[in-house]
């Protein structure tokens, strides 16, 4: 079979993915972007892993699996595929990432409760507050937390809130909009770790934005478009909202004369909420362990549905 890798890898990575191939053939090819002539060897292989452009997939014949490097998969569920051809699996990395951004989240939602932040900004511009600053501090014992969506990162996050004591109320696939709102006058912080589906698209617009506190903080790690950037960067700047971790946003990079590059009391981390120093050595396991499953005819993990969203 033909592999082909769209995925940045140094060389002990590559090495070690060619002794998994086998007798099978590795074609790695970094990042094509999209745009970018579809490559031969593309074509000829049954495998990806990584996220190859999207349009290029409808291109693919011989094209059986894609392993993608991703949890997220929107861009792929739009393809235009012939009438005549059979769409390949694909699989994701659901569930790779929660440790990780799990931790993000808490390490955002202490930053802006310890006033973490706003020393960073007075120390790169020379300035002391001291004192001053004592006021604004909170702390994160007993906070009323609201998890939209539940899977593996709140789950997580959840967890790792326990020794705080935080009283947790958690929203799943279901949910009703009265009760969502209900649970938002209260809240003290909100974190939305949801896929790109029709049902979560701008959940969180200005209405329901405005059920929040002046001192809520608003976490955002699952897909920039669950919540209307326009109104929460409006929210923020006019003290409406307390603060904000983005992790995700709609699109990335983020364009230059964004609000979120100005906005107070936002922590902007440009999507690495998933990062780790061991993150491309796991996921060559990740794919190692989902190809033996693949030869020997055995179901794969992480199978989602492009239809369904998830």
């Amino acid at each position: 079979m033909d592999i082909f890798v769209s995925l940045d890898l140094n060389d002990a990575q590559v090495r070690r993915l060619r002794v998994i191939a086998g007798l099978d053939t590795v074609h790695v090819a970094g990042f094509p972007e999209s745009g970018e002539q579809i490559a031969p060897e593309f074509l000829r292989s049954e495998i990806a892993f990584g996220n190859p452009p999207p349009e290029w997939l409808a291109n693919a014949p011989k094209l059986r699996w894609v392993q993608l490097e991703s949890t997220g998969f929107g861009e792929y569920a739009s393809i235009d595929w012939p009438a005549t051809a059979d769409r390949p699996i694909f699989t994701n990395l659901a569930d790779f990432f929660a440790e990780a951004v799990a931790e993000t989240c808490l390490a955002g939602v202490l930053a802006l409760y310890r006033g973490i932040d706003q020393c960073v900004r007075l120390q790169n511009n020379g300035e002391w507050l001291g004192d001053m600053l004592r006021p604004r501090l909170r702390t994160l014992a007993g906070a009323k937390v609201v998890l939209f969506g539940f899977g593996s990162i709140n789950r997580r996050l959840a967890e790792l809130l326990q020794p705080f004591d935080c009283e947790i109320t958690s929203f799943c696939s279901r949910w009703s909009a009265d009760e969502l709102d209900n649970a938002l006058i209260n809240a003290d912080i909100v974190v939305c770790a949801t896929p790109d589906t029709p049902g979560t698209r701008k959940t969180f617009g200005i209405e329901r934005l405005k059920c929040l506190s002046s001192s809520a903080v608003f976490v955002n790690v699952g897909r920039g478009s669950v919540v209307d950037e326009a109104a929460l960067s409006r929210l923020l700047a006019e003290g409406k909202i307390g603060g904000a971790l983005v992790d995700v946003t709609e699109d990335e990079p983020l364009p230059s004369g964004h609000p979120f590059w100005e906005v107070p009391n936002l922590i902007l981390t440009q999507h690495t909420g998933g990062g780790s120093e061991d993150e491309q050595d796991r996921k060559v396991d990740m794919f190692g362990a989902n190809l033996e499953r693949f030869r020997a005819r055995h179901p794969l993990v992480g199978i989602v549905g492009l239809d369904r969203g998830y």
